[in-house]
């Protein structure tokens, strides 16, 4: 049984969540399982699966039970912690997680929230990649601990690691007449580019610190990772096989984190939106990956642009296409990835959020700053070309804000197969990866406001009439009226009704006993119900609101006076809800 269901003591305190470090899975499973026992009205914790070392995926169902089942409910969803070295959002989404339970009642819109909508989470996708990389000589891979393609150790390459006993793993730089790379005048700690036609200066190789395994004294290459799955190409949407998406995995969803995720949402058709939380870049990406942006259904665009538009003044993160802004390569493409999964295949408005820009904190605002041209920064090349100006501000706001922790002087070391060489550079795990910890809760606490705000933007659907009117002896007409107050419409996405993943409005009627119906079904289907999303602008002589919000059923019964008629109605992403009305004796209509 999940935490927290048996358990109906009084609550008590929230155990305490650290948002200025990183923790590992034991300290995380504690933390999940006191909260739950904590607040068992309203969360709930229970393993959606295991990862490939056996460790639990841990989901946290935050809602307020007292007015209904988390089913009940339209719903929101955010992960975390799909790659291995991304620790960062699983405290973005513990941050979210000791909001809502610790400003329910005093906020006014959280309260809201979880009495009418409920939360999943799921802080920590990758246990496994999260507890190598937090451990006490890190490592690291891009997602699980699964060996993929090959089982075999590499047996030749540079194996990235520490070799001069500092406990960090830099970069090397190797004197080289024909290296590719010079010190900045600047600052000699600092490596650029050598011209493309300068000759006759000191010029180096630049490498990750590490040994050289079977090195012929002339060439060599990276060693290739043994673990070389990337469970964010492992979903089912555009997925390609491996020789044409690295790190796809065999099949969709054959990895048990991939799978337990998919398993879970498409059983959960009360989710509206999503989050997963990623590093780096500092950016919020949205669906597609894979084509333009005029290859969506116009309202559903509209819908991405105006929660991007929050998410841009709640964040000060910019909101972008993948396809447009992210891609690695101009000619390639990402598949399999989450959110383009949930959206394709379920209609779900998923976004990936890149958590930190140590380049934004140096001053590099290109596509953040409001005075400068939006996109202009380009995530995804600045490791492929950037102006040197840029290193010299990264490097001097590391020797500003990170205590020396960020960018090493370069220190001399007796290679055993290049022999002197100079270790020291970024280290990149502490700088890059996640926030440095002092930064850490400044930079995910916005999140939360926007994830809010999402998770109200959902349908919701209400009871706006229901009633009885006598029509003579033990004869009379039920009518039930029903309303979208939400600001998406019934069905979430145009894409979910182009996918048929969504029914109309249900509603049903259930009779006394000794009562027939005379007209109508107990259980009908009504349509779906518009919101307030993508109205046409008012105040210009011609808007006019329809009542596409509404839908009404009428029936027509034989029942003996004085009994009690239920009609209920319920729709999978915008919630349920009944009423109990009696019938009244011909006299009390008038």
């Amino acid at each position: 049984m999940p935490y927290g269901e048996e358990n109906t003591s009084m609550p008590s305190s929230l155990p305490e969540f650290p948002f200025d470090r990183y923790i590992r899975y034991g300290e995380l499973t504690a933390l999940l399982t006191e909260t739950a026992k904590a607040h068992p009205e309203r969360c709930r914790l229970e393993s959606i699966g295991k990862s490939y070392e056996g460790r639990d995926i841990w989901c946290v169902t935050v809602t307020n039970f007292a007015t209904g089942s988390d089913r009940e409910k339209p719903a929101f969803y955010a992960d975390g912690n799909i790659h291995a070295t991304e620790v960062s959002p699983t405290t973005a989404c513990l941050y979210l997680l000791h909001k809502l339970l610790t400003e329910y009642e005093s906020d006014p819109q959280i309260t809201r929230a979880l009495d009418t909508r409920a939360f999943y989470l799921i802080p920590r996708v990758n246990p496994d990649g999260a507890e190598l990389f937090l451990s006490d000589t890190p490592r690291y891979l891009r997602s699980s601990t699964r060996p993929y393609p090959f089982d075999e150790e590499p047996v030749e390459g540079i194996k990235r690691e520490d070799i001069n006993g500092d406990g960090l793993s830099l970069q090397m730089r190797v004197p080289d007449e024909n290296g590719a790379w010079k010190k900045h005048p600047q600052d000699s700690r600092i490596m650029i580019r050598r011209e493309p036609t300068e000759d006759g200066g000191e010029y180096f190789r630049l490498l990750p610190e590490g040994r050289i395994t079977n090195y012929d004294g002339v060439t060599f290459g990276v060693q290739r990772i043994k673990e070389g799955l990337d469970l964010n190409r492992n979903f089912p949407a555009h997925w390609r096989p491996e020789q044409e998406q690295p790190g796809a995995g065999p099949y969709p969803t054959s990895e048990p984190e991939a799978r337990a995720l998919v398993a879970f949402i498409t059983d959960h058709l009360n989710i509206c939106s999503a989050v997963t939380f990623h590093t780096f870049s500092g950016v919020h990406l949205r669906p597609y990956g894979t084509s333009p942006d005029d290859t969506f259904p116009a309202e559903d665009l509209w819908v991405y642009q105006k929660f991007g538009k929050v998410a841009t003044e709640l964040t000060g993160y910019p909101a972008v296409s993948v396809f447009h802004d992210f891609k690695y390569h101009p000619k390639e493409v990402i598949t399999g990835v989450f959110d383009d999964w949930c959206y394709e295949h379920l209609g779900i408005f998923a976004w990936t959020t890149e958590i930190w820009s140590p380049h934004r904190q140096a001053g590099i605002t290109e596509g953040f700053d409001k005075e400068t041209k939006p996109g202009a920064f380009r995530f995804t090349t600045f490791s492929r070309d950037h102006d040197p100006d840029d290193d010299l501000k990264l490097v001097r706001w590391a020797d500003e804000k990170l205590e020396g922790k960020g960018y090493y002087d370069w220190q001399k070391f007796d290679h055993p197969e290049l022999g002197m060489v100079e270790i020291g550079g970024w280290n990149i795990f502490y700088a890059f990866r996640n926030p440095p910890p002092q930064f850490l809760q400044a930079e995910i606490a916005p999140f939360a406001d926007w994830l809010l705000h999402m998770a109200l933007c959902s349908p919701q659907l209400t009871i706006y009439a229901a009633e009885a009117t006598p029509l003579g002896k033990e004869h009379y007409r039920v009518r039930l009226v029903v309303q979208n107050t939400g600001w998406l419409p019934t069905y979430g996405s145009k894409k979910a009704l182009e996918r048929k993943v969504v029914r109309p409005v249900i509603a049903e009627i259930t009779l006394p006993d000794g009562a027939t119906l005379i007209t109508g079904k107990s259980r009908e289907e009504l349509s779906q119900l518009e919101g307030k999303a993508n109205k046409a602008a008012g105040n210009n002589g011609y808007a006019t609101d329809f009542t596409e919000d509404r839908a009404k059923i009428e029936w027509i019964i034989n029942a003996p006076q004085g009994g009690t008629v239920t009609l209920s109605a319920r729709h999978e992403r915008a919630g349920q809800h009944s009423r109990t009305i009696t019938l009244p004796s011909p006299s009390s209509t008038g």
